[in-house]
C-alpha cells in the first residue's frame, strides 16, 4: 500500500491563490506564508509544489498567459504588431502586477511561448533574422509594460498638475514647454495605439536599415 499522506493541494491551486493575492493586494503581498493562509495550509508544505518564489512567479505569469487573446495574423506586420501589443496591454491591465513580475523571468511556459510565436509570426513579412525579431518582441513587451505601469500608477489630481505646470511655465524657464502647451500639448491623451505605432514602426524600420 502507498505510504505517507496524500498532498492536500495541487500546484495549480497554489498558483491560482498567488494570482488572487497579487490581483487584490499587489505582488509584494505574494509570500509563501500569505498563500498558505489563503489555502489553509502550512507555509512549509507549499514547497512541495513549488521550490521557491522565483519558480512560483514563472508559473503565475504563464498561468495568466492562458487568458491572452492573441489576434489572427493578417500579413501586415505593422497592424499585426500593434494588435499583439494591444492584447498584451489588456492582459496587463487585468493583472497590474504583471509588468513588475516580467523582468528576468524564465518565460518557457507554453502560454508565454504562444505569445512569442505570435509576435515572431507578425514580424515574418519583414524578412528580419530570428535574433532581431526576438529582440523586437522583447522590446515590445518592455514598451507595453512601461505604458501600463504609467497608466495604473497613482496620479496627481489634474487641477494640481495644471497649477504646478502653469507656475513653472510662468517663470520663463521652460520656453519649449510653454510653446508645446500653447499648441494644445497638455490636453492630448497618450493614445496607446498611436504611441505603439510610432514605437514599433521605428524599431522595425531601424532594424531593416541596418
Amino acid at each position: 500500500m502507498p505510504r505517507g499522506r496524500p498532498p492536500s493541494h495541487t500546484r495549480e491551486q497554489v498558483v491560482e491563490a498567488a494570482i488572487r493575492i497579487a490581483d487584490t493586494e499587489g505582488l509584494a503581498a505574494v509570500t509563501m506564508r500569505r498563500i498558505a493562509q489563503d489555502l489553509g495550509a502550512g507555509a512549509m508544505s507549499l514547497y512541495t509544489y513549488v521550490p521557491d518564489k522565483d519558480r512560483l512567479l514563472d508559473l503565475m505569469v504563464d498561468r495568466i498567459g492562458a487568458a491572452l487573446e492573441l489576434p489572427e495574423i493578417t500579413g501586415d506586420w505593422r497592424t499585426d504588431l500593434i494588435a499583439v501589443a494591444g492584447a498584451q496591454r489588456r492582459l496587463m491591465l487585468a493583472h497590474p502586477w504583471l509588468p513588475a513580475a516580467l523582468p528576468n523571468r524564465r518565460l518557457t511556459g507554453r502560454n508565454m511561448l504562444a505569445y512569442l510565436e505570435k509576435g515572431l509570426a507578425a514580424l515574418a513579412p519583414t524578412g528580419l533574422d530570428g535574433p532581431t525579431k526576438m529582440e523586437i518582441v522583447a522590446l515590445m513587451t518592455g514598451f507595453v509594460a512601461s505604458f501600463v505601469t504609467a497608466e495604473t500608477a497613482p496620479v496627481t489630481p489634474q487641477e494640481e498638475q495644471v497649477a504646478l505646470i502653469g507656475e513653472a511655465v510662468a517663470s520663463g524657464d521652460f520656453p519649449e514647454l510653454a510653446a508645446a502647451l500653447a499648441e494644445g500639448g497638455q490636453g492630448r491623451e497618450p493614445g496607446f495605439d498611436r504611441i505603439a505605432d510610432w514605437t514599433l514602426t521605428g524599431l522595425v524600420t531601424q532594424a531593416l536599415d541596418h
